[in-house]
């Protein structure tokens, strides 16, 4: 008989279905893969036992009530809800799943959140002195309202010890699947990660966004132009002073106006298309690693790897072999 490992996720009223839903059935998929040896058993734990209105508006059935949780949790998962205002998304503080948080997380195995489930282990003070992430859209709410706190709202998923904090919305799927792999291993976290028809696992380092989605419409067209032809020119020269020229700006100027635009110089934007077309050449060609780096503009091996270093903190073969999705 494999061991029973117990997973709780708690459910409260407006909670993101996919939140709730997509862990479990990494969860449950493991224990198919794996013939049961996975041994997770998944309950969800809300206010009290019965159905639970998601934000999506379909009811999830509480298995049991946060009461009646008690010690001997394996994995504590808590989703988010948000309140949505003029100004944008706020993320949820529930007190009684704060107060449940508090004490149910000194006798878990392990704690994770899922998406702006952040805020509510930041409230219950687990995430004090820790690296977190949370969706991109709440991560300002988090870092002001706990500057004990630092938070990078870049990475799909962050592990701090026994905690780990999860982006938005399909990265709960992401977190999941490496907790498959911490408990179980590589081989059956990819098992999985097929059969879900995933990259096979993106790697907590990686980044929520595309760079164009990254970065919001500029308020100037013909810097959103420009950036359009970066995108479809990586293999050109592409040099703050060749940009500057293309837009009639002194060099100096154009960095100025690029960056106030944009949040970011035109260097690191630059290197950050040409990492990103690089990543999807390693994912879909068996290409050499000279022609990756010609083809985007990278120019040598040597310069290849630096990037991948500084962006994404992999080698591109590392990065190849773990999401290479031809054949």
């Amino acid at each position: 008989m494999p061991l029973t490992h117990r997973v709780v996720i708690a459910v409260f009223p407006d909670v993101d279905l996919l939140d709730v839903t997509g862990p479990a059935e990494v969860f449950a998929l493991a224990n198919r893969e794996s013939a049961g040896r996975a041994g997770y058993s998944v309950r969800l734990a809300g206010p009290e036992q019965g159905p639970v209105r998601t934000s999506a508006g379909v009811r999830l059935l509480a298995d049991t009530s946060f009461a009646e949780v008690g010690a001997g949790v394996d994995t504590l998962l808590v989703p988010g809800a948000v309140d949505v205002r003029p100004e944008g998304p706020v993320a949820r503080i529930d007190q009684d799943v704060v107060d449940w948080i508090k004490a149910t997380a000194p006798y878990a195995q392990r704690v994770a959140s899922v998406c702006v489930g952040a805020h509510l282990l930041a409230a219950a003070g687990l995430l004090d002195g820790r690296t977190a992430t949370t969706h991109w859209s709440t991560a300002a709410q988090l870092a002001a309202d706990h500057p004990r706190i630092t938070v990078d709202a870049d990475p799909i998923f962050v592990r701090s010890g026994r905690v780990w904090t999860g982006a938005g919305i399909s990265a709960c799927m992401d977190l999941a699947l490496a907790l498959v792999a911490e408990d179980h291993g590589e081989d059956l976290a990819l098992a999985v990660a097929r059969h879900l028809v995933m990259y096979l696992k993106r790697q907590g380092g990686q980044s929520q966004f595309s760079v164009p989605l990254s970065r919001p419409a500029a308020g100037r067209r013909d810097i959103d132009e420009l950036r359009l032809f970066i995108a479809e020119h990586l293999d050109a020269d592409l040099s703050a002073a060749a940009l500057a020229a293309r837009m009639c700006l002194s060099e100096r100027h154009f960095a100025r106006v690029f960056r106030q635009e944009t949040g970011i110089s035109p260097a690191a934007y630059v290197e950050a298309a040409r990492v990103e077309a690089a990543r999807r050449l390693l994912e879909t060609t068996d290409q050499p690693l000279e022609h990756v780096a010609g083809t985007t503009g990278l120019g040598s091996v040597e310069t290849l790897h630096r990037a991948f270093r500084k962006q994404i903190s992999t080698t591109p073969a590392a990065y190849r072999r773990r999401f290479r999705t031809t054949t």
